[in-house]
């Protein structure tokens, strides 16, 4: 090969460059145009790490469904209990202890629309707070509380319990529970508590229910079947 043969061929590579870089579409005047090839190799991870955020959203905001349908569930069952009567937020109250003495009266029978009831349960009996509630609310007596008390399960139907002004209306509402016995506390209004125990099975039936002036039953102290107090005797 001659000297001038060389000298045009080294002429002519830049110029076939030129002209195979004007066929290439990825090169404009030196410099390569990014294609959609490209791009797709530089965001392909940052689409996986989109999806894979994506993929972690739906599952906490299934996680935080679940959570409320419980809560949600658990307020049903919560208010439910408190309804029935077994289930009490308030703190259990122990039982009064008999009083020695058990006031003779005679009281007479009230107006149980008059009269405001709590009604709590000592036994293990589910239900027997709300149920007893529903029998005082059909005969007209104002229920307020309803819930449970500790003191033990008592072998009696109930414990009726009030303060010194509220023994006329503690008088009717032991009418209505059979072998129930009195027992007072210091409360200064006129509510009364019944404290049902196992032997609870009902109310006395309405036509049987004694209106008759008396006194309170009280349970004696030697433990034996409680009485009615005796009425004093006229002078």
């Amino acid at each position: 090969m001659t000297d001038q043969e060389s000298q045009r061929r080294q002429e002519d590579s830049p110029r076939r460059q030129r002209a195979e870089a004007k066929r290439d579409p990825t090169e404009w005047h030196g410099h390569r145009i990014v294609t959609e090839t490209d791009l797709g190799a530089v965001f392909e991870e940052d689409d996986a790490a989109r999806r894979r955020r994506s993929s972690m959203r739906r599952i906490r905001h299934g996680v935080v469904l679940v959570v409320l349908v419980g809560l949600v569930a658990a307020g049903v069952v919560v208010a439910l209990g408190l309804a029935r009567g077994d289930i009490s937020l308030g703190s259990a109250e122990a039982i009064p202890k008999p009083t020695s003495t058990c006031p003779t009266g005679p009281f007479d029978y009230q107006d149980p629309s008059a009269i405001t009831v709590n009604v709590y349960n000592s036994t293990t009996i589910d239900g027997l707070a709300g149920a007893a509630a529903e029998q005082l609310r059909s005969r007209a007596f104002a229920v307020r509380d309803i819930g449970n008390r500790e003191g033990g399960s008592s072998a009696r139907t109930a414990i009726i319990v009030s303060g010194e002004g509220g023994r006329a209306n503690a008088f009717t509402v032991q009418r209505a529970f059979p072998d129930s016995i009195y027992v007072a506390d210091e409360r200064e209004d006129r509510t009364v508590d019944v404290i049902l125990g196992t032997a609870y099975a009902g109310l006395v039936p309405p036509e049987r229910v004694d209106i008759t002036p008396a006194g309170l039953t009280c349970a004696p102290e030697d433990g034996a079947t409680p009485t009615p107090s005796p009425a004093p005797t006229a002078p």
